[in-house]
C-alpha cells in the first residue's frame, strides 16, 4: 500500500496553548502543536536510522515467547519461531521491565516514556521515546513523526514534552492519504496560514521572554536562555515545513486500503497498518513511528478457534482453554509481526535492508496480565544496525533497566545522550555494528 499526504495535525490546540500561563508550559505545549516538518534537500551519504516502536497493551503470554537458553544458540520459542527467517536480526531481552512503573493496565501510558507511578491519581506522564527522536531528527522528513494505533479504545504511544498524549491515527485510509495523496490548493494555503499563524505565535512568546528576561535572577535566565534555544529550532523547523507544502508527494504503485469495517478482525487490520508503516519509511516519508496495538475489548472472532474477548482471556486463571484461545490471537500478532520483519528485510536502500536501517521495538507493559504484574516484560528488538545477541537474560526478580535499551536505541539515532527517563546508560550485551 503506499501514496501520500501532509497535514498539520496538533496534539494541542492553539486556545489551550494560550490559556497557559508562563513560558513553562508554553514551550511544551508549542511543540505537541507544530505542523510536520520537512526535509534537508540534501541526502546523506549513507541510508538513514530509523525506528518503530510497537506495544501490544494486553501482555504476552511468557510460556510461550521466552526462549530457555540464553546467547544466540537459543532454542526457538512457539511465538519466536514464528520470527525464524529474521532470527539473525532478533534479541529478545528477558528479566527487563521499567522502574517504578506499575499500575497493571495502567502502565501502557508509560511503555516508550518510562515515567513511574502510573497507578496514581496524581501521574503526570513525559516525554515518549520516539518524541526525544523526533526532536533530533524529524526535520528531516516530511513527517516528524506518525503516531498510529490498532484497536477499537483510543490509544497511543506518543506523548510530548509536557505529558500530552499524541492522538494517534487509526484510519488506513487517511494514513495513506496523509502520506501519498496530493493536497487541494486550498488546503495547502490553509497550512500556509497555519505555518504563518504558528511563526507569530513564536514571535509573541519570545518578546514575552524578552521582557522577562529584565527582572528575573540568573538561574531563571539560565532556563530563559534554554528556551530561547528550542524557539530557534523550532523557528528553523517551521522554515522547513514551510518548504514541504508545495513538494510533490511520494508516487506509489500500491493501491489505497479500505477504511476498516470490523474493528475486530484484528489479524487484518494489524497486516494492512504494518504495510503502511513499510511504505512510510520507505518512502522516507517519516523515519520514526509508533503504533499502540490496544486488543482489550476485541473479539478476533476470524481467528478460527477464538470466541472470546481478548481482555476476558487475559484473567486465564491458567484454565487450558482460555490459554489455548489467548495463544491463538498472540499466534496471529507475531505472524503479523513476522510478515512486516519479513517485507522490512526485503525493501532494499542503497544496498542495505530497510530492516538493517529501522530498529523495530515490540513488547508490552505486563509481564503478566493474569496478575496484572509490570516485571519481567517480554519485548524484543530486530534490525537497526545492531550486533544482535540472540537472548539477553537479566535477573528475573530484580529486573534490568528497560529504559538502558532506550538509551541505545536514541544514540543509535543520533541522539547525543547518556540518559533517558530511568535509563542511566546504554543496554548492556547490545551493541551497534
Amino acid at each position: 500500500m503506499k501514496a501520500p499526504h501532509i497535514t498539520t495535525h496538533r496534539a494541542l490546540s492553539r486556545r489551550t496553548l494560550l490559556k497557559g500561563s508562563g513560558i513553562s508550559l508554553a514551550l511544551p505545549m508549542l511543540d505537541a502543536m507544530l505542523p510536520c516538518f520537512a526535509r534537508d534537500a540534501a541526502k546523506a551519504a549513507e541510508p538513514p536510522r530509523r525506528f518503530v516502536g510497537m506495544m501490544t497493551n494486553m501482555g504476552i503470554l511468557p510460556q510461550f515467547f521466552f526462549p530457555e537458553q540464553t546467547g544466540k544458540d537459543y532454542t526457538l520459542s512457539p511465538y519466536l519461531e514464528l520470527l525464524k527467517e529474521q532470527r539473525d536480526q532478533l534479541t529478545v531481552f528477558s528479566g527487563v521491565s521499567l522502574p517504578g512503573v506499575d499500575g497493571g493496565h495502567a502502565a501502557e501510558k508509560s511503555f516508550l516514556t518510562g515515567a513511574p507511578g502510573a497507578s496514581r491519581g496524581s501521574f503526570k506522564n513525559s516525554i515518549s521515546l520516539d518524541q526525544v527522536m523526533a526532536e533530533k531528527i524529524g526535520g528531516d522528513t516530511r513527517i516528524p513523526s506518525l503516531a498510529l494505533m490498532i484497536g477499537s479504545e483510543m490509544m497511543s504511544c506518543s506523548w510530548t514534552r509536557s505529558g500530552s498524549m499524541i492522538p494517534p491515527e487509526r484510519s488506513p485510509l487517511k494514513l495513506f492519504q496523509k502520506l501519498f495523496v496530493e493536497d487541494r490548493p486550498e488546503q495547502k494555503a490553509s497550512a500556509v496560514r497555519r505555518l504563518q499563524e504558528d511563526r507569530s505565535l513564536l514571535d509573541s512568546l519570545r518578546e514575552r521572554a524578552k521582557r522577562l528576561e529584565k527582572s528575573v535572577g540568573a538561574a531563571d535566565r539560565d532556563r530563559l536562555e534554554q528556551y530561547f534555544t528550542s524557539v530557534r529550532d523550532l523557528e528553523r523547523r517551521l522554515a522547513k515545513a514551510t518548504d514541504w507544502v508545495d513538494q510533490p508527494k511520494p508516487k506509489v504503485s500500491a493501491k489505497a486500503p479500505e477504511e476498516i469495517r470490523e474493528q475486530h478482525d484484528l489479524a487484518k487490520n494489524e497486516r494492512v497498518m504494518f504495510d503502511l508503516v513499510r511504505l512510510a519509511l520507505e518512502t522516507d516519508s517519516t523515519r520514526i513511528v509508533t503504533v499502540c496495538l490496544n486488543t482489550g475489548t476485541l473479539t478476533p472472532r476470524q481467528i478460527p478457534g477464538v470466541k472470546t474477548m481478548c481482555h476476558e482471556l487475559t484473567h486465564h486463571g491458567n484454565r487450558e482453554d482460555r490459554l489455548d484461545e489467548l495463544r491463538l490471537i498472540e499466534d496471529a500478532q507475531f505472524s503479523a509481526l513476522g510478515e512486516f520483519l519479513k517485507g522490512m528485510e526485503a525493501a532494499k536502500e542503497q544496498g542495505a535492508s530497510l530492516l538493517d536501517q529501522t530498529a523495530v521495538l515490540y513488547g508490552t507493559n505486563m509481564g503478566s496480565a493474569n496478575s496484572h504484574a509490570n516485571d519481567n516484560l517480554p519485548v524484543l528488538l530486530a534490525g537497526g544496525g545492531f550486533k544482535h545477541a540472540g537472548h539477553l537474560a537479566f535477573d528475573k526478580k530484580k529486573n534490568y533497566p528497560l529504559t538502558n535499551l532506550y538509551v541505545s536505541l536514541l544514540q543509535s539515532l543520533g541522539v547525543e545522550t547518556t540518559s533517558f527517563s530511568s535509563g542511566t546508560g546504554t543496554m548492556h550485551g547490545l551493541e551497534l555494528t
